[in-house]
């Protein structure tokens, strides 16, 4: 983990090899005048996988990576380590279809992410990444996930911001005086279309860039990407709602 000090900070998360929700929400960033960017994990594992690593690689030290789960998944997959059992043949063939697309840089890339990042940004003092939770990087939480189940996740952890991805859903929660910021999603959001991101500094923004969805969809049907047509249908054009996921991971609290 290292700190540094930085003035606005744009934290991209979750973006799942989806390219052209990459390209708006880099656009954005850059009108935005973002001095870093912070890519927040599963980069990769989407139909678009090398394109969307070599274009955030291309942005050189102004970008900092944290590991996503799918990333970790994708490098086993490359190396021949089995994946766990749990995962059923849906998710297998898309971890593994991702794998082939990359070279051996690209893995050598994704395997350096550090698990989580500590940078200092104007107006909330030293901010700390990570992609699910400080001490995971598959945990769930939402919103809506009870303080005394958020707290043991918070364990050790001395930054009173955090920000979060994973579960694709942005929000803005404060649990014993840590504010927990979840980026969103950038290529795979949960709600309305849309490339999901956050701007921080002096405060933390919350930002939803649209783009060219048919053209984005009509790009990924004609990848070879194991799932797709599901992926151009249920991710890009017509996603769940926030509140389908909601209920599905919090089912208690729905």
């Amino acid at each position: 983990m290292s700190s540094t000090r930085m003035e606005r900070v744009a934290a991209l998360y979750d973006i799942h090899g989806n390219l052209p929700a990459l390209e708006a929400a880099m656009a954005a960033v850059e009108a935005a005048g973002a001095d870093t960017i912070v890519v927040g994990g599963d980069v990769v594992l989407g139909p678009m996988p090398r394109e969307t690593l070599e274009r955030l690689l291309a942005l050189g030290p102004r970008a900092r990576f944290i590991r996503g789960n799918c990333d970790r998944l994708v490098v086993d997959a490359f190396d021949g380590r089995p994946l766990p059992p749990r995962l059923p043949p849906a998710v297998r063939e898309p971890i593994a279809w991702t794998a082939a697309q990359l070279d051996r840089t690209h893995r050598d890339a994704l395997a350096g992410f550090p698990e989580t990042l500590a940078l200092g940004v104007d107006g909330l003092g030293e901010v700390l990444f990570c992609h699910a939770t400080p001490r995971s990087d598959e945990e769930i939480y939402t919103v809506r996930t009870p303080a005394e189940r958020v707290r043991p996740m918070l364990e050790g952890v001395m930054q009173r911001v955090v920000v979060c991805g994973h579960t694709h859903m942005q929000f803005d929660r404060t649990v014993d005086g840590v504010r927990l910021l979840n980026a969103g999603s950038v290529g795979m959001p949960y709600g309305r279309p849309g490339a999901y991101w956050l701007l921080l500094g002096p405060d933390a923004q919350p930002v939803r860039t649209d783009y060219d969805l048919e053209r984005a969809a009509d790009l990924v049907r004609h990848t070879s990407y194991p799932q797709a047509a599901e992926f151009a249908e249920r991710q890009l054009l017509r996603p769940q709602s926030e509140e389908e996921i909601l209920r599905l991971f919090e089912p208690a609290a729905g």
